[in-house]
């Protein structure tokens, strides 16, 4: 037997005040998305914002369903609306944010394991990291510079290829 780490490298900013211009203007598009968000059974509004290579910015939150699985998170309503609206167009950075009026969000909050995977897929797709910003309602920001550094062990679609001999 082997042992082996994981070293996971990431930010950690006390304020919105602290970020780059750049980032601060994404991760303030999120809480707005968040404020948009329709989250009536789980009173957890999440906003992702998304900036692609040519300046524009994504939006997305999250969409509930009274059918639990027929919801969709609001990371993968953002990379979906980036990825349709603009095929061709790099991925930067994505900002998450959440908040509830009925519970205090004090910590950075982290996408889902399915939304993980669907950042990991783009970020395959572009040849390019994607940069992640994490935030809370109230809390530090933690950025992380690409999808691995949330999901070292991301399945890519290299896997499903087999190599077939005649």
């Amino acid at each position: 037997m082997e042992k082996k780490e994981i070293l996971i490298k990431y930010d950690v900013f006390q304020s919105i005040e602290e970020l780059s211009p750049e980032d601060k203007n994404l991760l303030i598009k999120a809480i707005g998305a968040a404020h948009n968000a329709y989250a009536p059974y789980s009173g957890f509004n999440v906003g992702a914002a998304i900036l692609l290579e040519d300046g524009k910015i994504v939006t997305g939150n999250n969409q509930e369903n009274a059918a639990y699985p027929s919801g969709l998170c609001a990371e993968r309503v953002a990379l979906f609306a980036a990825s349709s609206q603009n095929p061709d167009a790099i991925m930067k950075t994505i900002a998450i944010t959440a908040y509830s009026d009925d519970f205090d969000v004090d910590t950075p909050i982290s996408p889902c394991g399915a939304c993980r995977q669907v950042m990991s897929e783009y970020e395959n797709k572009q040849k390019q990291a994607i940069r992640v910003i994490l935030m809370g309602a109230k809390s530090k920001i933690h950025i992380v510079e690409n999808i691995s550094g949330l999901l070292p062990f991301m399945f890519h679609a290299d896997e499903l290829k087999q190599n077939h001999k005649n």
